[in-house]
């Protein structure tokens, strides 16, 4: 009898756990860096590629740390965001060209305009895994003192910026890390 009924057990389970899983934000992955030193790096810059960018250039200020790239869909319909949060001066943008071509992503900043205060090129990729990137865009709030304090995945919306990251880097220039 209770062979019977088994498969009936199991795919009732699996349809619970389905609607449990359609109910969860994708948006929400948790990462592990979230109130921890942020993954040291050194890589070349974007545009001077004899130029090396790294954990230090972001230390001593709020800043944000985007991940993009040309052959992301969703770093275009996020970037209009940023260049309006790069024009009011609120926060330093730097970006991690992931897993990109140095030339397309110089031409993608040149026609659609460059909203970062310095750009890592990250052709590999091991800036980005070393961070726990999951996909393109991410971008991470760091405190002054190297400390990741937010991760958003996905691409930010004026909703997202204004309601929680604003909000978060007043925060912390105000000595608050809640």
């Amino acid at each position: 009898m209770v062979k019977r009924y088994l498969p009936l057990a199991i795919f009732g389970l699996l349809v619970v756990f389905l609607a449990i899983g359609l109910t969860l934000n994708a948006r929400l992955i948790p990462s592990p860096y979230i109130g921890k030193q942020a993954p040291a790096f050194e890589v070349p810059r974007l545009a001077q590629p004899e130029r090396m960018i790294s954990k230090a250039d972001l230390k001593g200020q709020v800043s944000l740390l985007n991940v993009w790239a040309t052959w992301c869909v969703s770093c275009r319909q996020e970037h209009d965001v940023l260049m309006r949060l790069a024009e009011s001066d609120q926060v330093a943008i730097y970006g991690l060209n992931y897993k990109d071509e140095r030339d397309k992503a110089l031409r993608w900043l040149d026609r659609f305009g460059n909203p970062y205060t310095a750009n890592a090129f990250d052709q590999e990729g091991q800036v980005g895994i070393d961070w726990g990137v999951y996909g393109t865009p991410e971008t991470f709030v760091i405190d002054s003192t190297g400390v990741i304090r937010y991760k958003h995945t996905g691409p930010l919306t004026y909703e997202v910026v204004a309601n929680e990251i604003l909000p978060l880097v007043q925060r912390l220039r105000g000595g608050r890390t809640g």
